[in-house]
């Protein structure tokens, strides 16, 4: 009977000898070297002054060269318990009771897989800007990238020399392997993190909603803010309810801000932001806080032709109109009487919360003069005041501060006819003149300067009558007659027909020379009209009338009669 090998022979081998075999070699596998080329995962068990002590699994440990984990300034990368990669190095002399291994080419191989792994899913690697090279940077991302400038950023024109020696974030456009060529962008890497962040941030954009973002610039009518990813525009308008000249005033670029979102467009991706809307609205019980009447202080923030307008509390603003500003009518520009900045006191006129006014007066601090003025002048006393404006009409004088008076162009002269009254006054001109009507609720003075002298006219008609001989001097001639004058400002017509002679003269020569004087009679006295008539003929007929008397009164002084002393002068003429 043949028999077969018995396993529980000993000596025979068996089966059972052949597994054991096995897992005999398994189980001391690890202490077989491992492959040339084979990147191992090591742990730092010393570092010495020129090496680093490596346990790599395997029955001896390995030696880096110290100067592969050493920076530049000579500090050693790792210490005990730290993980590296390292791979056996074979080309240098291997040290005694060690085996050389290599970190550099270590991390070489492990920088090549991750650039694989980077380029085949899309990654983002982080990697540090060694120098400038002929048509963009080289960069150390393991191994060294090249970098085309038009990688660099999104906006074209961006300074390269900023990002020497800083780590920034690249993906990888292109690699190989085997020639050892590799391109990476940071432009990709910077387009796909803002189209992340912008992402992130429009999923939390809405009309109405609060959002929190840097001020990356400001500009003359505005900021923009960055809201991750994506700018808002926070107009200067909506930044404070208050006056914002330029939005300098109020924001730094850098700054952190919360604002409101007002209106969002999300087809053209346009963010109106707001600040003001946060708080409340200043002008809410606005006529609550400024009742009718009421003294305020505030500060002068503009000045304009008109007026000038007073910030009373940040966001609210009251005017105070020129006219407003003195009871008097001088006032030719708010400017004269304060300045941006200054401080001022004034009395709330009218506060209308809709349209987001607040009227203001200044003048209304002090008492109205014309309240009082029918008790500090009268009518027919006379006052003294500066020619404050002239008129067609007349001449204005303002006899004190914030009262002006009104003199009638007719009532600068009694005789002369004005007509401007820059005839009479000039604007500056200090004046006399007399009350002649106070009209307190117009606020309106009536005043004359004729009255301070007496009325020619009226002095002529109550001193003579017709028939009264008269002297004038003549001053002007016309077709119809001669102008005399009586006195200043009194003017009488003698009439061409009478004076002696006129009817037989032809001519433009004058019917009496000018600037002679003669007697006159009146013959013709209209006071309504001031008018007077004068006759030179009748000084004639009176003359030839006295020459007649004398000789009758020379004859009855001879005791001749009329006819004695015609015949006696019949016969001396015959004689």
């Amino acid at each position: 009977m043949a028999t077969t090998p018995d396993e529980n022979i000993p000596g025979m081998p068996g089966a059972s000898d052949e597994a054991d075999y096995e897992h005999l070699i398994e189980d001391y596998s690890h202490l077989a070297p491992p492959a040339e080329g084979e990147l191992l995962t090591g742990h730092v068990l010393k570092v010495t002054p020129t090496d680093v002590i490596v346990d790599f699994g395997y029955k001896s440990e390995g030696l880096v060269p110290k100067s592969q984990l050493t920076q530049p300034d000579g500090t050693c990368t790792v210490q005990p318990g730290d993980a590296i990669d390292v791979m056996i190095d074979r080309s240098g002399v291997q040290p005694e009771g060690y085996i050389l291994l290599s970190h550099e080419k270590a991390a070489r191989l492990r920088a090549w897989d991750n650039l694989e792994r980077a380029q085949r899913e899309g990654l983002i690697l982080s990697g540090r800007v060694v120098e400038r090279t002929k048509g963009g940077l080289a960069v150390d991302v393991g191994v060294l990238a090249f970098m085309p400038s038009s990688q660099i950023d999104a906006r074209p024109g961006h300074p390269s020399d900023s990002l020497l020696g800083k780590d920034i974030p690249v993906k990888v456009l292109k690699l190989n392997r085997r020639r050892g060529n590799i391109v990476v962008s940071r432009r990709a890497a910077i387009e796909e993190d803002l189209q992340a962040r912008r992402d992130a941030a429009l999923s939390n954009v809405s009309e109405g909603s609060v959002v929190t973002g840097v001020v990356k610039n400001l500009t003359d009518y505005g900021a923009f803010i960055d809201l991750g990813g994506i700018d808002g525009l926070l107009h200067v308008s909506d930044m404070s309810h208050g006056r914002v000249s330029h939005p300098s005033e109020i924001l730094n670029p850098g700054d952190e801000v919360t604002a409101k979102v007002l209106k969002f467009d999300r087809t053209r991706l346009r963010i109106s932001l707001g600040l003001k809307q946060l708080i409340p609205d200043p002008w809410s019980q606005i006529d609550e806080r400024y009742p009718h009447g009421s003294r305020v202080i505030g500060r002068v923030v503009s000045i304009t032709d008109y007026g000038s307008f007073i910030e009373l509390e940040p966001g609210v603003e009251g005017l105070i109109h020129i006219s407003e500003m003195t009871w008097s009518r001088r006032m030719k520009h708010p400017s004269k009487l304060m300045r941006v900045g200054d401080q001022v006191e004034a009395v709330v006129l009218e506060v209308k919360p809709r349209d987001r006014r607040v009227s203001l007066g200044i003048k209304q601090l002090e008492p109205d003069p014309w309240t009082t003025v029918a008790d500090r002048y009268s009518i027919g006393s006379v006052v003294e005041g500066r020619v404050r404006k002239l008129a067609d009409f007349g001449a204005f004088l303002e006899i004190e501060e914030g009262v002006d008076g009104l003199v009638h162009i007719s009532d600068l002269s009694w005789t002369k006819r004005v007509k401007h009254p820059s005839e009479v006054l000039k604007k500056g001109q200090v004046a006399q003149a007399v009350v002649l009507n106070i009209d307190v609720a117009n606020r309106r003075l009536s005043l004359g300067i004729k009255q301070l002298q007496p009325d020619a006219w009226e002095s002529l008609f109550q001193s003579h009558h017709v028939g009264d001989l008269v002297r004038g001097r003549v001053c002007r001639s016309a077709a119809f007659g001669v102008f005399v004058e009586l006195a200043p400002g009194v003017e009488a017509l003698c009439h061409r027909s009478e004076i002696p002679g006129a009817a037989e003269r032809r001519g433009e020569d004058p019917l009496l020379p000018i600037g002679e004087e003669f007697d006159f009679k009146i013959v013709k006295m209209n006071e309504a009209e001031k008018k007077v008539g004068l006759s030179l003929r009748a000084v004639s007929d009176d003359e030839e009338k006295s020459r007649l008397d004398e000789y009758r009164r020379q004859a009855a002084a001879a005791t001749m009669t009329i006819e004695e002393v015609i015949q006696s002068r019949g016969q001396n003429e015959d004689k």
